[in-house]
């Protein structure tokens, strides 16, 4: 590891790579050494709005963020290295995969934002899925797109662009319209062979009767497909003043191809080779298996995506995860308050998952439903967070934060089965990521007993993402002819800390009564979506 001198003369002379990300509720900066160590990182937190009907961001809190968590990595350098940032040598982005960013010629942004959380394309969905025989999940792009052109919005004749977000700052950057075949994947089904957009398909959504009547060909708004290693531009003067409006910032770094944030999670947690898997749990939380073998049929709950290296990924996403469990902690939070007492957020989530701890495993009969939003893997159309419990249900502290972890996993779970149980999917190794494992072992456990499979957790569990990115981005400028897989291996990952909990017997057993219980009262959540309108 770089001392300080050693950091401040890389900085000095550009030997630095930048990772941004753009999650759910957080854009991050992270600044990395050729050693690969952070050397600085600067955030901003951000959230989604719900805005007639649709969830979206503001395009103008996009640039809001960045330029923030740059300046905050900028001014965390420049303290501690007495340097300031003049040179990156690459620069990566990744953000939240899929949704729909449509731009008319003049490079205008036509609709809002429209982001992966919308339950909004159901037909479209339906109807290319059975086409194509090949799932297309409500989130993707093309999904949106066409339930766009059947609604017959009056924007879809003027699309001559569309991308995902971490391809619109790409884009912004560096004057390129491409992405990453991970990002792509949510986009459009790839073909495994081309690595790039299936052409069969292609010419198949093109003959579609209303795609017909569009005055564009689907390939001609597509951004290019590029795997992990390839240049992706270089960074313009006006991408280095949007980054860095302090002008300190020049043009020139090379630009790895943008990613989403499941294949910088990949990245981040040395997943991509065959057999290996993650999981990554946050707003949303969603499980990728590198397959060695082709699924047997087209399921539903199943996305098919590719790591940023173009090998098949099974993909497992759910939309709701943490959000409900953070809801909840606010509410503990706002008592202690009450009571003259200052939690520090680490601090209050670790005294609530260490009562989970003293929880009976079945967590009592309670039963928790986590939907702040519509989840595909349950087929709700829309969110209505939900806690139950019976008469004679043992309620207390420790069973309700356990129902509250067990619920957060509990569409996973649903999905997971499917890969297991029908297409005999294994694994070698499964490694999880993400703020719910902050707190050591508890979320863990509770993850490898709903599974009932070996869970790994390395020492960056809380922060992989824009880290991964940051890696891709060191790939693309110096891999010397080496596989993402070996270059990870042998460079990145050569001495990885990390702890791995198995499942246990009585975990499993409890957490499986409390799943079947959870399966069985979903019509209450239906019912609840039914009744009680969201006023909004």
């Amino acid at each position: 590891m770089m001392n300080l001198i050693e950091a401040a003369q890389a900085i000095k002379s550009g030997q630095v790579s930048l990772g941004i990300e753009l999650g759910s509720t957080r854009i991050k900066a992270v600044l990395v050494a050729q050693d690969f160590q952070t050397i600085a990182s600067g955030s901003y937190v951000w959230e989604n709005q719900l805005e007639d009907g649709v969830w979206t961001y503001p395009i103008d809190a996009v640039w809001t963020g960045i330029q923030a968590s740059y300046m905050q990595m900028a001014a965390e350098v420049q303290s501690k290295y007495h340097e300031p940032i003049t040179t990156i040598k690459s620069i990566g982005v990744s953000a939240m995969m899929h949704g729909y960013l449509a731009f008319s010629k003049d490079d205008q942004l036509l609709v809002p934002f429209r982001t992966w959380r919308n339950n909004i394309t159901e037909q479209a969905a339906d109807e290319l899925t059975e086409q194509f025989n090949f799932n297309i999940p409500q989130r993707w792009s093309i999904a949106h797109l066409y339930q766009a052109i059947l609604n017959d919005e009056a924007h879809v004749s003027q699309v001559a662009f569309m991308t995902t977000l971490a391809g619109y700052v790409h884009w912004q950057l560096s004057g390129e319209k491409v992405l990453g075949i991970g990002d792509a994947s949510g986009v459009f089904p790839i073909d495994p062979q081309t690595g790039s957009y299936d052409a069969r398909l292609v010419t198949q959504f093109d003959q579609i009767k209303r795609v017909q009547q569009q005055p564009w060909q689907l390939a001609d708004i597509l951004p290019t497909v590029l795997p992990a290693g390839h240049t992706a531009g270089q960074l313009t003067p006006a991408g280095a003043q949007l980054l860095d409006p302090s002008g300190n910032l020049m043009a020139g770094s090379l630009m790895a191809p943008p990613e989403g944030d499941a294949g910088t999670g990949m990245v981040g947690t040395n997943s991509v080779r065959k057999r290996t898997g993650n999981i990554s749990v946050g707003t949303s939380a969603f499980s990728m298996v590198v397959l060695d073998q082709p699924l047997k049929q087209v399921h539903r709950d199943i996305d098919m995506v590719m790591t940023p290296d173009g090998s098949p990924v099974a993909m497992v996403h759910t939309n709701n995860c943490s959000s409900d469990i953070n809801a909840w902690a606010n509410l503990f939070n706002e008592f202690a308050a009450r009571l003259g007492v200052s939690l520090a957020p680490d601090r209050l989530y670790e005294t609530l998952f260490l009562e989970a701890t003293h929880a009976d495993q079945d967590a009592g009969g309670l039963i928790n439903y986590s939907y702040l939003s519509g989840e595909n893997v349950t087929k709700m159309p829309a969110g209505r967070p939900l806690f139950v419990r019976q008469p004679h249900s043992h309620f207390n502290l420790p069973n309700f934060i356990q129902t509250q972890l067990y619920a957060a996993f509990a569409p996973l779970k649903i999905g997971m089965d499917i890969l297991v149980k029908e297409e005999q999917i294994k694994t070698d190794v499964m490694i999880a990521q993400g703020g719910l494992f902050k707190t050591p072992v508890v979320g863990q456990q509770v993850l490898a007993n709903a599974l009932n499979t070996p869970i790994t957790v390395m020492s960056n569990a809380g922060e992989g993402g824009p880290w991964g990115m940051a890696v891709l981005a060191m790939f693309a400028a110096d891999n010397n002819g080496q596989t993402l897989d070996d270059f990870l291996d042998h460079n990145v990952f050569t001495n990885p800390e990390s702890m791995t909990l198995s499942p246990e017997a009585a975990g499993v057993a409890g957490y499986q009564t409390f799943i079947e219980a959870y399966q069985a009262g979903l019509p209450i959540e239906s019912a609840a979506i039914a009744a009680i309108k969201d006023e909004k």
